[in-house]
């Protein structure tokens, strides 16, 4: 059994909060590149150019990409063969707090949804855990901003609607969201589970690269052709027209009921921050 001490977790989940909210990803960084090249509208094309420079910016002087530094959301995969010495949630929150205050991240967390107080820490995280095997912990951090959360949505298809019913609610939803969650987006689509699983998973698809396509060659071709289909839209960078509407489709399933088809859209904006330690 291995120990880890909750101080390593909370310097890890500092430093992650930091880094996430600094830098952009590489594959983030390509697809905004390649599709600003295949962009055709001149206004489209300017907005790419500033977003690029501005993730650039907030790279070389170590500045938040956006002023929205989201909510916190912690995925943890708990070696089974790890005892950690101390609370993990209570160490997961400190990290959070110290990283969103050494880091001059903005804080966007109130402490109760209808009374609207602010915890002034950005705490408290949500927190994910998963036990696998093994003898480390892997920690991911996802900041997620609420134009883009606010956009997402569930919804209870019937069984026999099947890829089409996935195809136009993904489609709609769009369409309703417009300019509102900072096109290009990325599009998390968790399909099968219950309600609440359908929801999580769509979250975790947004963890994956955007150069991955699902082990399922028939999702991967929906992930495709759902992708095509909302570039189509005409929505364009930051809603102003033109064909880059996303930068890419993750569609995570699960096992559901039988007489069940939840899927779950969850958005993010052209800002898909998230960034994995390991200890």
């Amino acid at each position: 059994m291995r120990e880890i001490n909750a101080e390593q977790i909370i310097s890890a989940v500092k430093t992650i909060a930091i880094k996430s909210n600094y830098f952009l990803g590489n594959d983030v960084m390509k697809a905004l590149n390649e599709r600003y090249d295949k962009e055709e509208s001149p206004v489209g094309k300017e907005i790419l150019s500033q977003i690029l420079e501005n993730d650039k910016i907030a790279a070389e002087r170590k500045m938040p990409i956006c002023q929205d530094t989201g909510v916190a959301v912690v995925f943890v995969e708990l070696g089974q063969e790890v005892h950690v010495n101390g609370d993990i949630s209570k160490a997961i929150h400190e990290g959070v707090r110290q990283g969103y205050n050494e880091g001059y991240l903005r804080k966007s967390i109130v402490e109760n949804p209808l009374y609207r107080k602010n915890t002034n820490d950005n705490t408290p995280a949500v927190i994910h855990i998963k036990i696998v095997p093994g003898d480390k912990i892997k920690l991911t951090i996802a900041p997620k901003g609420g134009g883009s959360e606010n956009m997402s949505r569930i919804k209870m298809l019937k069984p026999l609607e099947g890829e089409e019913g996935v195809k136009n609610f993904v489609l709609q939803t769009i369409s309703e969201a417009g300019g509102n969650p900072c096109p290009p987006i990325v599009i998390g689509i968790g399909i099968g589970g219950t309600f609440e699983k359908a929801a999580l998973i769509s979250k975790e698809a947004l963890l994956r690269p955007l150069d991955d396509y699902n082990e399922d060659p028939r999702i991967a071709k929906l992930e495709d052709e759902i992708l095509e289909s909302v570039n189509k839209l005409g929505i364009g960078p930051m809603g102003l027209g033109g064909r880059t509407t996303a930068l890419g489709v993750k569609i995570e399933t699960y096992p559901c009921h039988i007489a069940s088809l939840p899927v779950a859209i969850n958005i993010n904006c052209h800002a898909a921050r998230h960034e994995t330690i390991i200890i």
